[in-house]
């Protein structure tokens, strides 16, 4: 079995890449044009890597494979409010070219496309208590649209030509290797230095979280045995200022608030539905860490 991950030296796809090195015999080619946010030190460095961006993949590059596991994202939210234009490149312009490459190999078993929850919008201006894997997109920001927008390809490809393929839309991701940009490591960091910790609005805006290796174990299960959009979550959803006041706790030190304009086009919640995840977990043994489990291994010793 050749699998080929792109984006596989970032945070989730490197978690991903290692999953399978550890539990599966198999082929794994990644393909990563290196950004700031990636990092080649966190898989194996016997693995294939193919420092190339997604929108200029070819079949040469790839060969053949068995499955395609699309991670390659632009994700940072912030930055996409800055410019958008990387994220439409990649995250739209990159996936139709994978898709285009995946439509010509013979064998190919399924593409996987790994999306977000947050193309499905802001659950409070909906007036939705959650969003199941038939709701329809609305996204808010640049980034969550060009998911949504590659989410599209991916179907019409399905449509079209007959690829097959999974969506797996997923709430937010913690875990060890994160990059220093993301919401956890910049809180952990400013609290330790006790630098003020900037908060959009009045921080009540509510995300669900799940450990990384949960995520990857279950992508790779239903990449397997399932076709079409699934939504992976946990239930275990939290405010930015609960995380906040927490990690303060956990490192015994007070939390200087800075409150600040709140960001343009903010969600105020989004709430997955899982159930049909949660009856196919009835036979997949998960981990679960939570994530305050996590926060107190991560934290608790830098006290």
């Amino acid at each position: 079995m050749r699998i080929i991950v792109t984006g596989g030296c970032g945070f989730i796809g490197s978690s991903f890449v290692n999953y399978l090195r550890k539990n599966v015999e198999c082929d794994i080619v990644v393909i990563d044009k290196i950004t700031y946010a990636a990092n080649p030190f966190l898989i194996p460095n016997d693995i294939e890597l193919i420092k190339k961006d997604i929108c200029d993949i070819t079949l040469d590059d790839i060969g053949y494979a068995d499955y395609i596991v699309n991670f390659a994202a632009e994700s940072h939210v912030d930055n996409s409010i800055s410019n958008g234009l990387p994220f439409v490149k990649t995250n739209v312009e990159g996936t139709f070219n994978m898709l285009e490459v995946a439509r010509k190999l013979p064998n190919l078993k399924k593409f996987v496309q790994i999306s977000t929850d947050e193309v499905y919008g802001d659950m409070d201006s909906r007036d939705l208590i959650s969003a199941n894997e038939s709701t329809s997109l609305k996204p808010s920001s640049y980034y969550s649209s060009t998911k949504a927008a590659a989410d599209h390809l991916v179907q019409s490809a399905g449509r079209t030509y007959g690829l097959p393929y999974l969506i797996t839309r997923t709430c937010n991701n913690f875990g060890e290797n994160q990059h220093s940009e993301k919401f956890l490591p910049t809180i952990a960091r400013s609290i330790s230095n006790d630098e003020p910790i900037p908060l959009y609005g009045d921080g009540l805006h509510k995300r669900e979280w799940i450990w990384v290796e949960d995520n990857v174990r279950l992508v790779y299960d239903l990449m397997l045995s399932q076709i079409g959009i699934w939504n992976i979550g946990s239930g275990d959803s939290w405010t930015n200022k609960n995380i906040i006041d927490q990690i303060g706790i956990i490192l015994n030190k007070e939390v200087n608030y800075k409150y600040v304009e709140d960001r343009l086009g903010h969600d105020r919640r989004y709430t997955i539905d899982i159930s049909r995840l949660e009856y196919y977990k009835q036979t997949f043994e998960l981990t679960s860490k939570t994530l305050e489990k996590f926060l107190i291994e991560k934290f608790g010793s830098s006290k």
